[in-house]
């Protein structure tokens, strides 16, 4: 059964897209996660548990607002320090995960456990958007798309406790 996207979700999947990030990117994320702990566990039921977090409102909204900011870094346009600590993605800010958080709590505090292990480990497209060669700016992106992954893994722990 296919679900009807709002605007609000149609907007955040399309810039995730354009800043070079694709569902099935995060559901590998989810797979690298959980593969460990899930016996059988395809990329289809990561890519479905990635599909229902990106359905949530917080996380759209988390989304358009870390991304936003991204640009606006890129293009030069916040005002000192705010521009150079964004572009630079300075490690003492910290803001960039108080954001992802919002995700991450959608599902519990597995989610953390899983954000922190990501954030730490940076594989997949975590570690193409923390390439600062490539002259894009990433520092909210990379903890959004982790937090993504971290609460999809969640998601899909919940939903195998139910039923194993």
């Amino acid at each position: 059964m296919e679900k009807k996207m709002n605007q609000l979700e149609k907007t955040a999947r399309k810039w995730l897209e354009e800043r070079g990030v694709k569902p099935e990117q995060i559901a590998e994320l989810v797979y690298y996660l959980q593969q460990n702990y899930h016996t059988n566990l395809t990329m289809d039921e990561c890519l479905e548990n990635v599909d229902r977090v990106l359905r949530k409102r917080e996380v759209q909204n988390a989304i358009l607002t870390g991304i936003q900011f991204d640009l606006l870094a890129e293009q030069g346009k916040l005002e000192e320090p705010l521009q150079s600590i964004i572009l630079s993605d300075e490690g003492l800010y910290g803001i960039d995960e108080v954001l992802a958080f919002s995700i991450v709590n959608i599902y519990g505090s597995i989610g953390f456990t899983n954000y922190g292990f990501i954030d730490k480990q940076k594989p997949g497209v975590l570690k193409y958007l923390n390439d600062k060669s490539t002259g894009m700016c990433h520092t909210f992106l990379d903890d959004i798309v982790g937090a993504i992954a971290a609460a999809a893994s969640s998601r899909l722990a919940h939903r195998a406790a139910n039923t194993e």
